[in-house]
């Protein structure tokens, strides 16, 4: 199934108090064991480090980006290759030049995250929190409201595998002019911006702190950091905030919008960097 995003199923609808049988188009979603492999004292090592539940497609973009912004790398170039393993398309290994150590965390993760968790599995709290590898630095960065006010419908423009499921999330990177630089679809959110994160890092694009980043649904805690983790400084979510989301925006200096539809929105954080237009 190979890159295939979305597939047809039959099943019964009930139209008008009438029992139909006709299919719909259903967004797929399978495991992705990541693995990575590295040079011990003893020889070379395969580790799994993951399995997340995706949707297939730029599975290379998610091992690297979920590798990133869990701390384990933070030089592309430490990368020798990404490949899948023989046939298996849902098991994808990242092999590391020689010599080139990962950051595995000091508490084991049960190596399993599903579609709609992307922080199951962790080993404890302190796991849960990943150090960032970009600094604080005071910004010129400004936005004006009636670029924020026509992302959401750029974003939908985008979302193919939406318009034909309705049922996947999607991340979208624009430039401070609202031009849509880069989106993801999958069936985890946390997926659909790992994939975002990691295509910019396999191309040493990082820090992303002249871009937007603009989320499907709601910005939660994994999101945020995420995001904070890449550099991005201005957030938006056509849905709600969590309350943890906003503390991280705050503490990490990111422009936090929230309900961003119908031209209006909802400042959480770094209000500074929006220009007000009547």
């Amino acid at each position: 199934m190979k890159n295939v995003q979305a597939v047809e199923v039959e099943i019964h609808k009930i139209m008008e108090g009438n029992l139909l049988e006709t299919t719909d188009q259903v967004a797929v979603e399978e495991p992705l064991e990541i693995q990575i492999a590295f040079s011990t004292a003893t020889g070379r090592l395969e580790k799994n480090i993951a399995v997340t539940m995706r949707t297939p497609g730029n599975d290379k973009e998610l091992a690297a980006g979920f590798l990133f912004t869990e701390g384990v790398l933070t030089d592309p170039s430490s990368i020798q290759q990404i490949t899948h393993k023989s046939s298996d398309e849902n098991r994808i290994l990242v092999t590391l030049q020689e010599n080139i150590q990962p950051q595995l965390p000091k508490t084991d993760r049960n190596f399993y995250s599903t579609s709609s968790c992307g922080i199951c599995g962790k080993a404890s709290i302190e796991a849960i929190y990943c150090s960032k590898v970009y600094p604080n630095e005071k910004d010129g960065l400004r936005i004006k409201s009636s670029v924020l006010a026509n992302l959401p419908e750029a974003l939908r423009n985008k979302q193919l595998v939406f318009k034909t499921t309705g049922g996947i999330h999607a991340c979208a990177l624009f430039d401070m002019e609202g031009i849509v630089i880069m989106m993801r679809e999958d069936v985890g959110r946390h997926n659909a911006l790992d994939k975002i994160v990691g295509a910019s890092f396999l191309k040493n694009a990082l820090p992303l702190n002249n871009c937007i980043l603009l989320l499907s649904g709601r910005a939660s805690f994994e999101l945020l950091q995420k995001a904070a983790m890449a550099g991005i400084k201005i957030v938006a979510a056509i849905g709600a905030p969590s309350s943890l989301a906003v503390d991280m925006a705050k503490e990490h200096d990111v422009t936090l919008i929230g309900f961003l539809r119908n031209e209006r929105f909802n400042i959480y954080s770094g209000v500074e960097r929006v220009i007000q237009e009547a």
